[in-house]
């Protein structure tokens, strides 16, 4: 069973999005155990102050070493990897989800205020951005790797579900392909009909029409992909 610690100074926060749908069934199912830490109670700070002003001036408040430390201290094993979530880290990919996906225990820091202490970063295994954009703190980033993570755990969902996923490996071309379209019944509606090739039974010539579908979704809507 893989292991999610979560250090944030907002808990609340996950309440909704890991108490529904595959994730809930994925801890019900003892596929993943997930533990959210306020990392606030580990500040040494009379008053549980984990913020100060940046040294050398400048705006908003910065997360200081001690509680984040203490805290990655206090739950990291041998077969822990320290993920600190980051507007300047490495873009996050699909291939990145599967290696996390093999790890036993992930710890997982959320960021918030102007920043943290740049001494943190030396916990980290690695250092994840979602997006070219900032948000106020490193929660919603957090829901993101553990759902795309979460679901490439082995019994999760059905396998073919995540291996026809979108931004699966071309390994022939070297290339992410997205999804290729999808159709259910009415067969026609509103004057638009599903490709008679769906239809006609033959599957060698079903998967070729979704493949070249890729291909041309691809081209189209993240021609960066292909390159």
């Amino acid at each position: 069973m893989m292991k999610i610690s979560i250090l944030t100074l907002f808990p609340n926060m996950f309440e909704g999005v890991f108490t529904e749908s595959i994730i809930k069934r994925a801890i019900e199912n003892k596929k993943i155990d997930i533990e959210i830490i306020d990392f606030r109670k580990y500040s040494k700070d009379p008053h549980g102050k984990v913020d100060d002003t940046p040294y050398g001036g400048g705006a908003g408040m910065v997360l200081t070493c001690q509680p984040i430390f203490d805290a990655v201290s206090a739950i990291k094993t041998k077969d822990s990897k320290v993920i600190l979530l980051t507007p300047s880290g490495k873009p996050y990919k699909q291939k990145d989800a599967y290696l996390l996906s093999e790890e036993k225990h992930l710890i997982i820091i959320c960021g918030h205020y102007e920043g943290f202490d740049e001494r943190i970063t030396s916990l980290a295994d690695y250092q994840i951005s979602i997006g070219d954009y900032v948000l106020t703190g490193g929660e919603i980033p957090a829901m993101v790797l553990v759902d795309s993570i979460t679901r490439l755990i082995p019994g999760v969902i059905n396998e073919q579900s995540h291996i026809e996923d979108s931004f699966r490996e071309d390994v022939m071309n070297g290339t992410y392909l997205l999804d290729y379209p999808t159709y259910t019944k009415p067969r026609v509606y509103n004057g638009m009909e599903v490709p008679e090739v769906l239809v006609n039974g033959d599957h060698k010539k079903i998967a070729e029409y979704r493949y070249q579908e890729s291909i041309k979704k691809t081209k189209e809507v993240r021609p960066d992909l292909m390159k």
